[in-house]
């Protein structure tokens, strides 16, 4: 099956580098479309348990902050794999439900994304690529960060 359409979910650690060179590689076997995805989780989401409505006026501000280092970061990586940056979007949210969400959206047909496995289901996945994987629209190939 020959991909058309790919997603690459990353976060915006140096290790995204490693998921950026394997879709760049599917990308270039299908012929196919890049976007990228990047997702701001909310302050409250973070920092859950804590009482964080006390900083409800700063807490906006990072996340505002958050998202246009996000959109910055995302733009040097579409200018890097040559594609227009208009095709890297900023999730905020739960980041498998915004990948999952923006999948349908864009009508992808391979989600590319990193694991760690280090938590929960994560022996297998890791916990958003397990998020990912249920209700997903498409293939998802996962990238082993090392």
């Amino acid at each position: 099956m020959a991909y058309r359409k790919i997603l690459v979910a990353i976060d915006l650690t140096d290790e995204a580098q490693q998921v950026l060179d394997k879709a760049r590689e599917v990308m270039q076997q299908n012929a196919a479309e890049l976007s990228l995805i990047a997702v701001v989780k909310p302050i409250n989401q973070i920092y859950s348990g804590f009482d964080v409505a006390a900083l409800s006026a700063d807490a906006a501000l990072i996340e505002t902050d958050a998202v246009k280092q996000t959109e910055k970061r995302l733009s040097e990586h579409c200018k890097a794999l040559g594609i227009a940056s208009q095709r890297a979007y900023v999730g905020r949210g739960n980041p498998a439900y915004e990948i999952r969400a923006m999948a349908e959206q864009l009508q992808v047909d391979l989600i590319v994304m990193g694991t760690h496995g280090r938590h929960g289901l994560g022996l297998l996945l890791g916990s958003t690529a397990t998020g990912v994987l249920h209700g997903c629209p498409c293939d998802v190939l996962t990238v082993r960060i090392k």
